[in-house]
């Protein structure tokens, strides 16, 4: 394994990401748990947009979307994945590729009860992607929504987590100069563990 120090230390990546998740929601003025989140389409064309990162598991990150979305229909097309996490107060990033599967049991049951009630009558209401008449439109569907469902909707069943297990997991740290410090961690082919490199920034 390459020599690590300090920020970068340890034998676990998704330890460090979770300690610098920690420092980061000590600095970020928002949403220190957004990320990139990039698929691709049919075509190979990319798309990217933000998502929130719900959890980091001992060996998978997860999000929560509407499954019918152009995100969703992407992701399980493709079944594969990569996001980057980048704190501007730290002046650091994570980025993430990987394989993706869906969490749509108990554990994506008890998020979607966590979150406020108009959150989960939006997504009830939201046809996520699709073309949208007007926002009077929306708000309207939404309460319909809130009287069909009352104060507590259960989880749509185009609703739930993706997970995202990863077989590269890359570091990257500002360094003076322009050199910065990076160290990619990639899956073994036997996943037996992590092999890291550290790379020219």
């Amino acid at each position: 394994m390459a020599e690590r120090t300090g920020i970068f230390q340890g034998d676990d990546p998704f330890q460090i990401v979770r300690g610098w998740l920690a420092e980061a929601t000590e600095t970020e003025p928002n949403d220190p748990n957004a990320i990139a989140l990039s698929t691709v389409d049919s075509d190979g064309l990319p798309n990217a947009r933000m998502v929130l990162l719900k959890d980091i598991e001992d060996d998978a990150f997860v999000f929560y979307t509407n499954y019918n979305s152009v995100k969703g229909q992407e992701l399980e097309a493709s079944g594969k994945a990569a996001f980057v996490m980048h704190w501007k107060s730290l002046r650091r990033q994570v980025r993430v590729r990987g394989s993706v599967s869906r969490e749509e049991g108990p554990q994506a049951d008890d998020y979607f009860q966590s979150r406020a009630l108009k959150s989960r009558i939006g997504a009830w209401a939201s046809h996520q992607s699709q073309p949208l008449s007007s926002r009077e439109a929306l708000v309207a569907e939404a309460a319909k929504m809130g009287v069909v469902h009352g104060l507590s909707p259960k989880r749509p069943p185009f609703w739930g987590g993706f997970r995202i297990k990863p077989v590269e997991i890359e570091f990257w740290a500002d360094g003076e100069f322009r050199l910065h410090n990076r160290f990619r961690w990639s899956k073994a082919a036997d996943d037996s563990g992590w092999e890291v490199t550290r790379l020219y920034p």
